[in-house]
């Protein structure tokens, strides 16, 4: 049996399986959250702020940070 992983998201600790993504810490800190992050109106960075995928895989330590995702407008196409 492989050891569970310890990674954080908005410095809280959650216990994930060693095969676990980002999505499934995020789901683990917050069901609500990772709904969010699954639909795409959240966003998730790393430890350096930069943009993570949630299915990225993890690693034992691994800082995570919630953001918003600001909606597309019309304006922001052209």
């Amino acid at each position: 049996m492989t050891e569970p992983l310890t990674v954080f998201v908005n410095a809280r600790a959650v216990h994930v399986a060693a095969s676990a993504t980002v999505l499934d810490a995020v789901r683990a800190f917050d069901p609500a959250e990772g709904d969010a992050l699954a639909a795409g109106t959240r966003g998730v960075t790393d430890s350096r702020g930069l943009p993570a995928q949630s299915g990225d895989p993890l690693h034992g330590g691994a800082i995570f940070r919630l953001v918003s995702v600001r909606a597309g407008r019309p304006e922001d196409t052209a």
